[in-house]
């Protein structure tokens, strides 16, 4: 009894495999692919002696994941055959519960259960002993930036593998490339610190040894070993191995770590003539704590310690905290103060600001014209404190202005031009807003006015709707009030324009 169906390989998962193996499409060997479900695992291999009876099987090309599942419990018969044209294809059996797995990941057991005489609490354990592993391997890092690293590459389900088996017979598939220290610590993080040797296939070999399929390896333990290498770091090649060489490293001389890393900070700051004291702010160390994903100070000083933070990294990030809370504390301490009432030196004048703009009782504040309605002199003014800009100057009709909450209305500050239109040689941005019938010829005679009034003009955009009317928004330069009413003026005699207005937020 037996379900077949078919698959053909998608291109991108063709072109991953090519690049990760480094192959050609021609070595590609299941570019379409013939899928066997039966009940149980001897229908599996029944099933592999008849195909192999019907067709002729490409040598090296059998894979058994039933006897040696996949790191992520994937489990299924693979074998490429040649076809009746010589076309090779590859053949997957596997029972029903394999195949859920394979489709919906492990978390399918949770529903189905095989049926079998395995005890199902054994046959779980089995399936979530890699969860676990990433549960360990979270509770025990300070750093989630790697945790978050190391999940991505122990996930790379795609990996090429070797099978290795233990003195006892239990198979441990590792990485390809992995060694005898990778080894000891998929046994136990405990056989790994202990480690002072190992013997393959009955023979020494030495730590940096490459194990291959079917070899089997040996780990000599000693309770005098000194823990593990900074050198092996460089060896191991499963994440797992590297992870908890790590670990060792971190628990073992967390407090020398501690010490280390304070004494790197206080020599950074001294090269830097930094100050210190004066950024060991909690705030400031809180933030450094978020943005590198640390409990504590004291874990954040390790990282640095053990090299796994600059002490730049660090120092910069609390640099830029104090930046900007004294940026914070001028315009919101200061400028508010004064707003409030309180004397300037010179009581009953207004200090001098940029751009022909006084503000009551504020001096050597960043004063700005507000973009959403382009003040000019003769126009009515009002000034908006800002966080950490200075002062925005709007319009009196301004939208924004208008529209402002109770709170925001309270950081308005008085504010008005220092010289009049006549006085200034300064020119300033506005923008207006023409509305008219639309014809050929139009946009001409406009722009005519502002030729013979010899203004030049920053920007226009032209719209039309379906029922004949044209806006014409435009931006130019001018000296105040008295000249935008003079050139409004001279728009509203040419032919079809309706109405000028001007943009106020």
């Amino acid at each position: 009894k037996a379900e077949i169906d078919g698959r053909v390989k998608h291109l991108f998962s063709i072109y991953k495999k090519m690049v990760n193996q480094n192959k050609t499409i021609d070595q590609i060997y299941d570019l379409f692919a013939v899928r066997i479900k039966v009940d149980t695992v001897k229908d599996c291999y029944a099933a592999l002696g008849i195909i192999h009876e019907m067709y002729k099987p490409i040598p090296g090309r059998f894979k058994d994941y039933i006897a040696m599942p996949k790191q992520n419990m994937y489990q299924s018969l693979h074998t490429t055959l040649i076809g009746p044209e010589g076309h090779p294809f590859e053949i997957q059996i596997r029972t029903f519960e394999m195949h859920r797995v394979a489709e919906y990941g492990i978390a399918a057991h949770w529903k189905y259960k095989e049926n079998n005489n395995t005890p199902g609490l054994n046959k779980e354990e089995e399936k979530l002993s890699w969860l676990r592993e990433i549960l360990e391997w979270q509770r025990d890092m300070d750093d989630n930036k790697e945790f978050l690293s190391l999940l991505k590459t122990n996930l790379d389900l795609f990996a090429e593998q070797v099978y290795c088996f233990t003195p006892n017979g239990d198979v441990k598939n590792l990485a390809n490339g992995s060694t005898p220290i990778d080894f000891a610590y998929s046994i136990h993080s405990a056989v790994g610190n202990k480690m002072v040797g190992a013997r393959v296939n009955g023979k020494q070999v030495p730590f940096e040894y490459k194990l291959q399929n079917g070899d089997r390896v040996e780990i000599i333990t000693s309770q005098n070993s000194k823990g593990p290498s900074r050198d092996w770091l460089n060896l191991v090649k499963t994440t797992q191995a590297r992870s908890k060489i790590n670990q060792w490293f971190k628990h073992q001389f967390k407090e020398e770590n501690i010490v280390k890393g304070k004494e790197l900070l206080e020599k950074y700051c001294k090269s830097k003539s930094i100050n210190l004291p004066k950024l060991m702010k909690p705030e400031y160390i809180k933030k450094v704590e978020l943005k590198y994903g640390f409990k504590d100070w004291d874990s954040v000083c390790a990282a640095v310690g053990h090299g796994g933070l600059k002490e730049g990294q660090v120092i910069n990030k609390m640099l830029s905290e104090d930046r900007k809370r004294q940026k914070k504390e001028i315009t919101d301490e200061q400028i508010l103060a004064k707003t409030q009432g309180e004397p300037s030196a010179d009581k009953g004048t207004v200090e001098k600001s940029k751009g022909g703009i006084v503000v009551q009782g504020v001096n050597d504040v960043s004063v700005r014209f507000s973009k959403c309605c382009n003040p000019v002199p003769g126009d009515e003014i009002v000034g908006f404190i800002t966080r950490g800009r200075g002062i925005s100057i709007h319009r009196t009709d301004c939208a924004n202005v208008l529209n402002m909450s109770e709170l925001d209305r309270s950081r308005l500050i008085e504010a008005e031009w220092q010289v009049s239109e006549e006085e200034t040689n300064q020119t300033y941005t506005t923008e207006i807003n023409i509305y008219a019938d639309n014809r050929k010829g139009l946009l001409a005679d406009v722009s005519k006015i502002f030729l013979e009034l010899d203004i030049d003009i920053i920007t226009i955009n032209v719209s039309n709707n379906k029922k004949g009317r044209a806006t014409l928004s435009m931006s130019f330069d001018i000296t105040g009030v008295s000249q935008l009413n003079r050139i409004i003026s001279k728009i509203r005699s040419v032919e079809g324009v309706i109405d000028i207005e001007r943009t106020a937020g």
